[in-house]
């Protein structure tokens, strides 16, 4: 791989840790909010109906299932550049040989080559 190469995917991981940071930030939140009662000024915090609170509660699960992925991914991205650093990029973790450059171009996080990929996937690692 070259260092243009390189130079191009780090800018590319350094953007997407960028948006992705600030996913984090508006889904935390979200996901944190208090539940039940009005932003409105009612003096009670117990939602009007059961069904209400239930939404509540789901809406609350999805933001924190949002949350967690978006965080792994962030963890995922900062692996990457870690790997950039140690010139371990663009090596598959499994095999060693190089992870193809269309792979990487797709998936800049990729830790495994297609192959070695699809083993971890079926839990043959």
């Amino acid at each position: 791989m070259t260092t243009a190469e390189r130079d191009r995917f780090k800018e590319q991981l350094l953007a997407m840790a960028h948006r992705v940071k600030g996913d984090v930030d508006a889904t935390s939140d979200e996901a944190l909010k208090a539940q039940g009662g009005e932003a409105s000024g009612n003096l009670s915090n117990v939602p009007l109906h059961l069904a209400d609170l239930a939404s509540e509660q789901y809406e609350q699960d999805v933001s924190l299932s949002v949350l967690e992925n978006r965080t792994h991914t962030l963890e995922e991205i900062n692996s990457a550049l870690e790997r950039m650093e140690q010139g371990r990029f663009g090596v598959c973790e499994r095999c060693n040989q190089g992870i193809p450059k269309k792979r990487l171009e797709a998936t800049p996080i990729a830790r495994y080559c297609v192959e070695c990929a699809e083993e971890v996937e079926r839990g043959n690692d």
